[in-house]
């Protein structure tokens, strides 16, 4: 299997190319404990492979199997006493043998009165220096007083910034979806790599690639949307962005974590964990895309299975997918590292294993390389090895691996950071600054009536549950500085128009994300204060109203205790309340949709003057929206995901199969927007796809030129898309299917020609024999602003 390191794979040229001043008769077997002058772990110049069987053959049961393990809430086991200092002296105790990984040492889990809430939004955070204090003390002691001084390597969440106090936050995950721009996609990971790595962590348990295809699912917010290819294109950029090219760390770059393989993004009925009702050629020509991507295109350093179940397997105990697909397929060579908790949950949730034990050896067998985030099911490893029910060979491969990523890491020569640096680094003026161009790009006008762009006189009201507050969205923390949708307004206008403010309703009883409960606001008091806005918005010119999602009512939901998914997808509480108050005022009324969810707010979307579509903006997202509602930017985002009228349509995706959506009694077929949609100040036109070849062979590859011009007055982006589809198969072909895109700015006038080329992957399928084939006959190729609005050009392979 590609990726096991096994004496079969080091090669002669491994020998060769290394010119240690160890005597090569030390890698005999049998010979690799001998004391040396240096040992080939330690000396930076010798190939990875050849480290690792080293520092292998020297190991005991138990240091390897330590490897395996993380410390989170066990963090407590290694702190002072009511403290959060590192305590050498307790770890010695606790763990002689060392450990491999430590879970998000910038949060407080193992202090003093922190809970142990599952999905991590219980633990507070620690300050960078005292997050820098507490790695390099571990390190410390690894290197010191362990028998074989093996670095620990720290992991931390960075979804859309460094999930710790004062790091850069950037707009959502699904936000930076729609920005359709892979080169911003980079350079955002690039900063959130380099503010991990400054704190001493070299894994971030990041991108997402799930393809989401049902809004009821609160971890929408999360992915790259419900397009297999966008979900590849940004997750590769991603991965390049967090980790550089290569298998090798540059400097500031952390491994990147590849998550949740696979299927998590169409759980049965929406909900969290729920199982995946999924074929396998379903898995091969949607769900599976992006993870392949990556994994063929990147040096992708670790990858995280879901939670979920396939096919009655759950992805943690799944050797066909973690073993014959992802490391025999796709030649994957990092680490598989579990989601937290999963392994223990082949016992307590899927029942496939009838105790921890059983579970851990379900994991290990299928592939699993370490356990998140403590390890518990791991940790049972040592005892069955010598109760003869796992195989020492099985811990040697799992642990070879943990060993390769250290090594690749660099952590053998350079395990420590400095403080000043980080302080130096972590929310400066350049992240702030490419966070507000995040923002700015990831903003979707959906509607306009010609109310936008509002001009800055007269009296502007700025109402609803989201105007005065920052919502980033799940998976951040505090940074520095955050700017609401009021502040920016207050900001822009300055003195020439008067702004005034109502908050409208409320949405949740409180802003607390780890709450377990979340309860809705209460709708009596929420009435008066809608009557409060409407008499505030009376004297007004134009209204701002900023309505939509809170952390709490779309989150993960990690637990039967701490729920996440809904039933319905329209506004909740009073806020459409809210908006039919304000619009009976007949006052232009301009809606800031501010959420984790798609908007399938039918009732807003047919009587608004305009929408625009913020997602979780980011710490700057305030002055991004007020420069977009006041013109100073031009919105030039799309949609990521189709956004559907009712619950009752779901599942609904552009990408569909040709028997699906016939239709409803008394419902209309159509989304509210198309997947791709989104509008602009200035007006463009794409002309129709021109093809280099109009007939290519099954191995050949076509360039198709597409000419975009701005017909409008001001400049302004847009994004030209180019689908395909398979008139004629052997097995039903999706309608459209997405191959190419590029965001392109253009002045007022200004015409370009953008080029693609399509080549055998834009045609593959799965056929009747679940064989990757590109088959001879007609295609369609199409292009346009988005997947409702295409000009075809036909193009045949034989």
């Amino acid at each position: 299997m590609s990726g096991i390191i096994t004496s079969a794979t080091l090669s002669r040229r491994s020998l060769l190319r290394w010119t240690g001043s160890t005597a090569l008769a030390a890698l005999a077997p049998g010979v690799l404990a001998a004391a040396e002058p240096r040992a080939i772990y330690r000396d930076p110049r010798a190939p990875t492979d050849l480290r690792v069987r080293d520092l292998l053959g020297r190991m005991t049961l138990e240091e390897k199997v330590a490897q395996m393990i993380a410390l989170w809430g066990t963090k407590a086991e290694v702190m002072q006493p009511g403290g959060l200092a590192f305590d050498p002296a307790r770890a010695s105790a606790a763990y002689p043998a060392g450990f491999g990984q430590v879970t998000r040492p910038s949060d407080l889990r193992g202090g003093p009165e922190i809970a142990a809430v599952a999905g991590g939004t219980g633990a507070r955070f620690r300050g960078s220096a005292s997050t820098i204090a507490f790695v390099n003390a571990v390190q410390r002691w690894a290197r010191d007083q362990t028998r074989l001084g093996i670095p620990v390597i720290f992991h931390e969440e960075a979804l859309h910034g460094y999930m710790a106090a004062g790091a850069t936050m950037f707009p959502q995950a699904i936000a930076l979806a729609g920005t359709f721009d892979r080169d911003l996609m980079r350079r955002v990971q690039s900063v959130i790599g380099g503010e991990v790595h400054a704190h001493g962590s070299h894994l971030a348990l990041s991108p997402v690639v799930d393809i989401a295809r049902d809004p009821r699912w609160g971890r929408i917010e999360e992915t790259f949307g419900e397009d297999p290819y966008l979900c590849g294109e940004m997750g590769v950029a991603a991965v390049q962005g967090l980790q550089g090219e290569g298998e090798t760390l540059a400097p500031g770059k952390v491994f990147a974590t590849l998550k949740h393989m696979t299927g998590h993004g169409q759980p049965q009925a929406g909900n969290n964990i729920g199982p995946a009702p999924l074929g396998e050629r379903e898995l091969r020509e949607s769900f599976f895309q992006p993870f392949r991507a990556v994994v063929t295109r990147t040096g992708i350093g670790a990858v995280m299975p879901s939670y979920n179940e396939i096919d009655g397997v759950p992805s943690h105990a799944n050797r066909w997918l973690l073993g014959d697909v992802l490391r025999g397929e796709w030649g994957f060579k990092g680490a598989v590292v579990s989601d937290y908790g999963a392994i223990e949950e082949l016992e307590t949730i899927h029942h496939v294993a009838p105790d921890r034990e059983a579970a851990a050896r379900a994991a290990l067998h299928a592939g699993v390389d370490s356990a998140l985030p403590d390890g518990l099911a791991y940790r049972t490893l040592a005892a069955q090895v010598r109760a003869g029910t796992v195989a020492i060979a099985d811990v040697d491969i799992a642990c070879a691996r943990i060993l390769a990523m250290k090594f690749r890491a660099g952590l053998f020569e350079n395990p420590f950071v400095d403080a000043a640096a980080a302080e130096r680094l972590t929310g400066n003026a350049p992240a702030r600054a490419l966070a507000l161009e995040a923002a700015r790009k990831s903003l979707c006008l959906l509607t306009n009536d010609g109310t936008l762009p509002l001009k800055p006189t007269g009296r502007i009201a700025v109402i609803g549950p989201n105007a005065a507050v920052a919502r980033l969205g799940g998976y951040s923390a505090p940074p520095r500085q955050a700017v609401s949708l009021l502040d920016g307004v207050r900001a822009l206008v300055g003195d020439t128009a008067e702004v005034v403010h109502a908050q409208g309703v409320f949405i949740t009883r409180s802003e607390d994300r780890s709450a377990d409960v979340v309860l809705l606001a209460d709708p009596a008091a929420n009435r008066a204060l809608i009557a409060e806005a409407v008499a505030l918005a009376r004297g007004a010119d134009a209204i701002v109203l900023a309505i939509g999602d809170t952390e709490q009512t779309s989150r993960e939901g990690f637990a039967s205790t701490h729920l996440g998914d809904r039933t319905t997808l329209d506004l909740l509480g009073e806020q459409n309340a809210l908006f039919d108050a304000l619009h009976a005022l007949g006052k232009p009324i301009v809606v800031a949709a501010i959420n984790g969810r798609p908007a399938s707010w039918p009732g807003v979307v047919a009587r608004a003057n305009a929408i625009l579509e913020c997602w979780y903006p980011g710490q700057e997202g305030g002055t991004a929206m007020a420069e977009a509602l006041f013109g100073r930017v031009n919105p030039g985002a799309k949609l990521p995901v189709t956004v559907v009228r009712e619950v009752g349509q779901v599942p609904f995706y552009y990408n569909r199969k040709p028997s699906t959506q016939r239709g409803y009694l008394f419902a209309d077929t159509a989304p509210l927007f198309p997947f791709g949609h989104g509008l602009s100040y200035t007006t463009f036109e794409i002309g129709a796809p021109q093809l280099s070849a109009a007939r290519i062979g099954r191995a050949g590859s076509v360039t198709v030129s597409v000419e975009v011009a701005n017909t409008g007055t001001r400049a302004g982006d847009e994004v030209v898309q180019l689908y395909v589809h398979d008139l004629v198969a052997s097995v039903a072909r999706p309608v459209l299917e997405l191959k190419g895109f590029e965001r392109v700015t253009l002045a007022p006038g200004e015409r370009r020609t953008v080029r693609f080329t399509l080549g055998p992957d834009a045609f593959a399928l799965w056929d009747d024999t679940m064989r990757e084939v590109v088959e001879p006959g007609r295609f369609h190729v199409m292009a346009g602003p988005s997947s409702a609005q295409l000009k075809t050009a036909v193009l045949e392979i034989a």
